[in-house]
């Protein structure tokens, strides 16, 4: 029986996924879990990284059932997931000794801090092209081993690994601790142009080398599982939004993608340069291929798809997600109100990591149909504000812009986006990209597919969203938003 199917694993900060893909890249069936959430104080997230285990082992039985095949028929699995969510796990035993500390979580601001007032934001962001975060992982690795009992003295003596989910997942499935350049790019403690772990960095967080993964490219065979019955290579790791560029085939420079899940995440390829920016985006390893690594410019939103959550979950405004967008067409805007979602403080372009979330212009008129479109809406101007600097750093235009993720399925959150931004916003039928691009990269890592330029003609376009606000009308809705983002800050309070 011959092997002529990929699984990628997208393993996210809400749910786990797998995604069936043929030899032709087209999507057979998939399967995913949500898994709970862990908030221990506010401000901080964590997830169970056994449940996150298992729950992806579910979703690859569950997919490959339902697409009607076995292990035996997978020609290799990919693996793309959340990026800098620490795990840090017994090296014999391979049971965590601690919960995972999820990238949204804030508490190592403090931590953050102090390497800013020891002078190392300079030198952090020339080596790891990131500024110094509670996003990334080294301070919440510093974390983990500051507060369980003798994690810092097993660490110094090879007794435990950390990593990212990519290298938990690989760990489980092979026993092997590695991780690929794109995700070791978002530790702040890789060194993104001599491409290794940096002593100076790992001297400022107090992290001993020995607890590190080695870093491959994002495309080889790192191993083989038997986990679902049959040996299955896993040949490709890959940050989810690096991943969703790669599905979305954005393989030259200048070439734009942006991803609507959890955050808001909008990457553009800068080639084999390392590209500085000036506008408070970061740089980042995109991938590791054929010889190679290739860079990007990258702006995080922090909270995206979570505000509809939010109003789900928190405020019990929506029974679904799915629900958000017929409620906000029932009012033609929002009436003036404008959501910030900083719940997690603002990422790119604005870095504050005191910000928290805001609702402004409310008024008794006011009613759901308007705080869910402001919700909405919030995703599409946070973006905004990162493709701004996107053109402001690249100094080019961008013609458009091609769209992934779940709330890409949102033609009013879409056509939103194209009109606050005034360009076309091109959505591809897959809109789940980070799978796609997972995919991608473990079938050219098996052979599958003989090289990159032979996946550009695998993407076909769904709809395209043409901008209908006029200047004056946009930029008095940037205004509002601009105006809105103005009075998270702490120091806009009395």
């Amino acid at each position: 029986m011959s092997r002529r199917f990929v699984l990628a694993f997208d393993q996210g900060t809400t749910s786990s996924r797998t995604v069936v893909l043929d030899a032709d890249a087209t999507v057979c069936d998939s399967a995913s879990l949500e898994f709970p959430q862990i908030y221990p104080h506010p401000g901080w997230v964590e997830h169970d990284p056994e449940v996150i285990w298992e729950t992806q082992c579910a979703t690859a039985f569950s997919a490959m059932d339902k697409a009607g095949i076995t292990a035996s028929q997978v020609a290799a699995i990919g693996i793309t997931n959340q990026r800098e969510t620490t795990v840090v796990w017994d090296r014999a035993t391979g049971r965590p000794i601690h919960n995972a500390i999820v990238w949204q979580c804030r508490r190592t601001v403090d931590a953050c801090q102090r390497l800013l007032d020891e002078g190392l934001g300079e030198t952090i962001q020339d080596r790891t092209g990131l500024v110094v975060d509670a996003y990334f992982s080294g301070t919440k690795l510093q974390w983990i081993l500051d507060h369980v009992p003798r994690a810092r003295q097993r660490a110094a003596r090879g007794e435990l690994c950390f990593g990212t989910i990519d290298s938990w997942l690989l760990y489980k499935l092979t026993g092997l601790h590695a991780t690929d350049f794109s995700n070791a790019s978002r530790t702040m403690l890789f060194n993104i142009n001599s491409l290794a772990w940096d002593d100076t960095l790992l001297d400022a967080m107090a992290v001993p080398r020995e607890i590190l993964p080695s870093v491959a490219p994002s495309s080889q065979i790192y191993g083989v599982t038997r986990a679902f019955g049959a040996e299955i290579p896993v040949a490709a790791l890959c940050g989810d939004q690096q991943s969703a560029l790669f599905g979305q085939t954005g393989f030259s420079p200048h070439d734009c993608k942006n991803t609507y899940g959890t955050g808001c995440f909008a990457l553009m390829n800068t080639g084999a340069e390392v590209a500085k920016s000036r506008h408070g985006l970061i740089s980042t390893i995109a991938w590791g291929l054929d010889g190679r690594v290739e860079y990007a410019l990258e702006g995080s939103v922090f909270i995206g798809g979570a505000v509809i959550q939010w109003l789900r979950d928190e405020l019990g405004l929506l029974q679904s997600a799915a629900e958000s967008e017929g409620v906000a067409a029932q009012v033609p805007d929002t009436g003036g109100v404008y959501i910030v979602p900083a719940f997690s403080g603002l990422g790119a372009p604005h870095w504050d990591m005191q910000a928290r979330g805001t609702v402004t212009g409310l008024t008794r008129g006011s009613n759901r149909a308007h705080l869910v479109r402001a919700a909405l809406e919030s995703i599409a101007y946070q973006s905004a504000d990162v493709l701004d600097s996107m053109r402001a750093d690249s100094g080019a235009e961008i013609p458009q812009l091609r769209v992934d993720g779940g709330a890409a399925a949102n033609n009013l959150l879409m056509q939103h986006q194209a009109d606050v931004l005034g360009i076309p916003v091109v959505r591809g039928k897959v809109i789940e990209t980070t799978a796609l691009g997972a995919a991608f990269l473990a079938g050219l890592g098996v052979g599958l597919w003989g090289c990159a330029d032979d996946l550009r003609g695998v993407w076909r376009e769904d709809r395209v969203f043409e901008p209908r606000w006029d200047d004056s009308l946009r930029a008095e809705r940037l205004d509002g938003w601009r105006r809105a983002v103005a009075m998270t800050s702490p120091q806009s309070a009395g």
